[in-house]
C-alpha cells in the first residue's frame, strides 16, 4: 500500500480549538467547554462509547468476591510504593541493568526527548513504530522525533487515526471516542486515496495492511508502561490489538518511556493491579495481551531487541510526591474509569480539558502538573457527585482533592476580588435562615416571571448566573417548594 497521502485530512474543529488554547499561557475552559457541550454529534459519540465501558465495569466487578476490598488493597499498594519511591526506583534500576537493559532518568519532557533522540542517533535508527503511551503524548514526543527526521508511526489503531488526522486523544484508553464511523471512513478514504468504505472490518484491514509493512521495516520501537515491577526489573504493558507486542519484538532497539510513579514493589502486587485495570477500563476480565518484558533478547532467542532502554520521567511528579496532601493523585493507573463515570465528561468530551489527561483525574493532575494558575477553571468542572471516586480502582478521592484545589485558588487569589466577595455573601446567606428564605422567595418569583415570557422555560439568566442557560433551558420552579410540602404534611 502506498505511503503517500492523496489529500490532507481536515482537522477536527474541537481539536483545532484545543491546540489553539493549549498554545496559550492560560487555557480558556469556559469557551471551549461551552462549544463542546452544544455539539450533539460529539455528545452522542462519547455517550455511546463511555456508557458501554461504564456498565461493563459494573458487571465485571460483580464477578470478584469483594471488589471494594480489592480496590482498597490496590490503593494501599500504590500508596506504599509512592511513600518509598526512592527505594523502589533504586531496586528497579538495579534489576533492569541486571537483565541487560539501560536506565535513564529525565527531569522533564525536554530531557526525555533529548535522551531518546540520542539513543536513536547512536544506534543509527530512522524508522520508529510506537505503541500507545500517554506520557509520550504528555511531552509531545512523536512530533520531536519527526522533526529530527525519523519516520514515526503510531501502531495502536486509535492513536494511528489520531496521528493521520492531526488530532489529539480525548480519552485515556479510547483516544477516538469523539469520532464516529463515518468520519473515520472519510479520513481513511482521504489519507489512503481509496474509495469510501465505512465497514469497520474493512477499515481495520486497511490499517492492518499499512501497519504490517511498518512493523517489518522498523528499527526503533517505543512503548510506555502500565506498571514497573521493582522486584524483577520488568515492565508490564496491556493491550487488545497485538500491535504493542510487535513493537516490542521486531525492532532492533526498544525504548520504554514511563513515569516514575508507575512502580509496584512485587510481581504479586502486579496481579492485584491486573485484576482491576481491564475491568475498570473496558469492562473486560483481562486484556487480550498482557506483555511483561525487560532487557534485550538473550542468546538463542529469535525475538526481542538488541538494545533495551528504560527512560523514567519526572516532569512535575516529584513536586506532587513532596506534597503529602496531593501525593495520593499519583496512584492513578490511567484506566479511564473516572471519565466513563463522570457526567461532566460525557457532556463536553476530552478536548475541553485542554490536556492529554481529561475528565476528573485530568481536572486534578493537569493543574498540579502544569500550574494551577494556567488551569484554574478545571477544579470547578465537577459537580462533586463522587462518581469518579466510586469508579477509581485505586480509590483516589478525586472530589476531596478538587475541593482542596478550589481552596488553593481562594488562598492564592487566583480568582477575582468580585468573585471572592460574591461567595462570601453567599456563604453568609446560607448560614442565615432569614436571608436564605428571603433570597429563595425572590429567586422563585424571578424564575417564574422569566418562564412565563418564554412558554414555561427559563431560556436566559442574568449575567451572574448566565452559565446555567448557555446550553440548556431551565424549567420553571414548581408551584410549591419541597419546604412548603414538608411543613404541610
Amino acid at each position: 500500500m502506498a505511503d503517500t497521502v492523496v489529500a490532507q485530512p481536515q482537522i477536527d474543529p474541537h481539536t483545532e480549538q484545543f491546540l489553539e488554547q493549549s498554545a496559550g499561557s492560560k487555557f480558556d475552559f469556559q469557551s471551549v467547554s461551552t462549544k463542546a457541550a452544544g455539539d450533539e454529534k460529539l455528545k452522542t459519540a462519547i455517550n455511546n462509547a463511555v456508557l458501554r465501558q461504564y456498565t461493563g465495569r459494573q458487571l465485571q466487578l460483580l464477578q470478584l468476591p469483594d471488589s471494594d476490598a480489592l480496590r482498597t488493597l490496590a490503593g494501599q499498594i500504590k500508596q506504599h510504593a509512592l511513600d518509598y519511591l526512592d527505594y523502589y526506583l533504586d531496586q528497579l534500576k538495579s534489576n533492569v541493568e541486571r537483565n541487560g537493559g539501560k536506565v535513564h532518568f529525565a527531569r522533564d519532557g525536554a530531557e526525555a526527548k533529548r535522551i531518546i533522540l540520542d539513543i536513536a542517533r547512536n544506534a543509527g535508527c530512522s524508522r520508529c513504530i510506537k505503541s500507545k503511551t500517554m506520557v509520550s503524548e504528555e511531552i509531545n514526543l512523536a512530533h520531536a522525533l519527526e522533526i529530527a527526521g525519523m519516520d514515526v508511526v503510531e501502531t495502536d489503531l486509535g492513536e494511528f487515526i489520531v496521528q493521520i488526522s492531526h488530532d489529539r486523544p480525548s480519552h485515556l484508553v479510547a483516544p477516538i471516542v469523539h469520532k464516529d464511523r463515518a468520519s473515520i471512513a472519510k479520513l481513511f478514504s482521504e489519507y489512503f486515496g481509496t474509495p469510501y468504505n465505512d465497514d469497520p472490518s474493512a477499515l481495520t484491514m486497511q490499517a492492518r495492511a499499512y501497519l504490517r509493512d511498518k512493523f517489518r521495516s522498523s528499527d526503533f520501537g517505543m512503548t510506555g508502561g502500565n506498571f514497573l515491577v521493582a522486584e524483577t526489573g520488568q515492565l508490564c504493558c496491556v493491550e487488545n490489538e497485538g500491535n504493542q507486542r510487535q513493537s516490542i519484538t521486531t525492532p532492533r532497539v526498544l525504548v520504554s518511556l514511563v513515569g516514575i510513579e508507575k512502580v509496584v514493589p512485587r510481581m504479586v502486587d502486579l496481579a492485584v493491579m491486573l485484576k482491576l485495570l481491564a475491568r475498570s477500563a473496558t469492562g473486560q476480565p483481562i486484556t487480550i495481551y498482557t506483555n511483561i518484558f525487560g532487557g534485550p533478547r538473550a542468546a538463542g532467542e529469535k525475538d526481542g531487541p538488541e538494545e533495551f532502554h528504560l527512560v523514567l520521567i519526572d516532569n512535575g511528579r516529584s513536586e506532587i510526591l513532596a506534597s503529602e496532601e496531593y501525593r495520593e493523585t499519583l496512584r492513578c493507573i490511567r484506566c479511564g474509569a473516572c471519565l466513563n463515570a463522570c457526567p461532566i465528561y460525557r457532556k463536553i468530551g476530552g478536548h475541553a480539558y485542554g490536556s492529554v489527561y481529561p475528565g476528573p483525574i485530568g481536572a486534578l493532575i493537569t493543574p498540579l502538573f502544569q500550574g494551577l494558575a494556567n488551569f484554574k477553571d478545571l477544579p470547578q468542572a465537577s459537580s462533586l457527585c463522587g462518581a469518579c471516586y466510586e469508579a477509581c480502582p485505586v480509590k483516589i478521592n478525586i472530589p476531596r482533592h478538587l475541593v482542596n484545589l478550589r481552596r488553593d485558588i481562594q488562598k492564592t487569589h487566583l480568582n477575582s476580588g468580585a468573585e471572592r466577595m460574591i461567595y462570601r455573601l453567599w456563604a453568609n446567606a446560607m448560614k442565615s435562615p432569614l436571608l436564605y428564605n428571603l433570597i429563595g422567595t425572590f429567586q422563585k418569583w424571578d424564575l417564574r416571571r422569566r418562564a412565563r415570557k418564554t412558554g414555561g422555560w427559563v431560556t436566559e439568566m442574568p449575567s451572574v448566573a448566565a452559565g446555567w442557560t448557555q446550553i440548556r433551558d431551565m424549567p420553571a420552579p414548581a408551584a410549591k417548594t419541597f419546604h412548603q410540602m414538608w411543613k404541610k404534611r
